[in-house]
């Protein structure tokens, strides 16, 4: 009975410690859970505080005369000037007048340029316009200047605070939303920056990239998968694959510097070079995610079309890849969202360069939306900082539509067998 009750014991002591292990084991993955969100939404806390405000425009409304001889001489700016020294007629000093000029963008011509090429019996009329304000000017109708601080620690002088006090009284200035920030170009003044050429050079990149990226992966799954013979080089090109798909993704963009730059002679920065990079990265990933649909496809398929007397073929078009089609798809999407975010292999074709006009089709020159936020990234402009953290929240957008259709599509079409 001792020894019974001495088992029983040791039976029961060595429950428990298991039991007290495997709880400390799951209070510690609670934990590591716990922190990695802690610091995913303090991320993405801190990248929305700072890129909200890259929204809204701080606008300053002014009455501009359209003067027919500057309007021959394309000086736009010219008539913005002359209608600041309107509003403001007791400023006469140079310097004065400098700072005073400085209150709208340096681009804010455009503005009046545009309105006038849209009616062109504009000329020798006042109008009203609303005019983009300096980034200096900008970041004070934010909050992001302190005016308590002594003039000389401030990028806006204590005279033009006063302007700008005047002319919020006079109802003359305010923020808008910033629908520039979607539909302009890249710019160097920081207020008239925009993603849209960014966006377009994404869009066209990846539609090069898929349409290179898919059928190539699907066609070379369906031959390892189907068709090809299991031997020693079969072996060697599904290991190449699965390296491939592990490969730094800066080695692709040496690669097309290399092949597509140095060899073929295509234009540098420009969509087409950048989708077949991203082709070539991207090809590994749709292959390995082709063939395991085609895996998860049961044999009884196969075995039924083969007995009813279709060919190898056939039973592969008309029966085993319309089923394994949804986890094909799921697979080339998860790729284009990789393929979205990625940086490196565009720097080394070009896709870095400072490209203003948006662009038109795959042979122009064109960026891409992460190349955009590293470029801004690097701006010494501080308004440059709100436009770097809201470009990457239009991205982190577009990774989580692009990753939830991938789960919609494998929710509806997948089959359970």
């Amino acid at each position: 009975m001792s020894d019974r009750k001495t088992n029983s014991e040791l039976i029961e002591a060595g429950l428990a410690r298991r039991y007290r292990a495997e709880r400390r084991f799951k209070m510690y993955g609670i934990a590591a859970t716990t922190v990695a969100m802690s610091f995913l939404v303090i991320m993405l806390v801190a990248i929305f505080v700072r890129g909200v405000g890259a929204f809204h425009q701080t606008q300053i409304s002014q009455v501009v005369f359209i003067d027919p001889e500057l309007a021959k001489e394309n000086d736009w700016q010219g008539m913005v000037k002359a209608s600041l020294r309107e509003t403001f007629p007791d400023v006469q000093e140079r310097k004065d007048k400098k700072l005073l000029y400085g209150l709208v963008s340096n681009g804010a011509g455009y503005d009046v340029q545009n309105r006038v090429r849209e009616d062109a019996s504009l000329v020798g009329q006042n109008i009203q316009l609303w005019l983009p304000a300096s980034d200096d000017v900008d970041m004070v109708m934010k909050g992001s200047v302190d005016r308590s601080q002594p003039e000389s620690e401030r990028r806006v002088s204590d005279l033009e605070l006063a302007w700008l006090d005047k002319l919020a009284a006079d109802g003359a200035i305010e923020l808008q939303f910033n629908t520039r920030f979607f539909t302009a170009g890249d710019s160097r003044e920081p207020e008239l920056a925009g993603i849209l050429g960014a966006v377009k050079g994404s869009f066209l990149t990846l539609m090069v990239c898929l349409l290179l990226s898919f059928p190539l992966g699907v066609m070379a799954a369906i031959y390892l998968e189907e068709f090809a013979p299991k031997n020693k080089w079969t072996d060697i090109i599904e290991v190449n694959i699965n390296n491939l798909a592990a490969v730094p993704s800066i080695v692709f963009g040496l690669l097309g510097l290399a092949m597509f730059l140095g060899f073929f002679g295509l234009p540098r920065s420009a969509s087409l070079v950048g989708g077949m990079v991203l082709a070539l990265m991207t090809l590994p990933t749709i292959i390995i995610a082709s063939r395991l649909a085609l895996r998860a496809v049961p044999p009884s398929i196969r075995e039924a079309a083969l007995a009813v007397g279709a060919s190898r073929l056939q039973t592969v078009l008309d029966h085993v890849l319309p089923l394994a089609l949804p986890g094909m798809l799921t697979g080339a999407i998860i790729g284009m969202a990789r393929a979205l975010g990625e940086t490196a292999p565009l720097l080394m074709i070009g896709m870095v360069a400072f490209i203003v006009d948006v662009p038109a089709g795959i042979m122009d020159p064109a960026t891409a939306l992460p190349v955009q936020i590293y470029l801004w990234a690097d701006s010494p402009e501080r308004a440059f900082t709100e436009r770097t953290a809201a470009a990457i929240i239009v991205l982190l957008v577009f990774l989580v539509v692009m990753n939830v259709a991938a789960v919609i599509l494998r929710k509806k079409f997948e089959q359970r067998w």
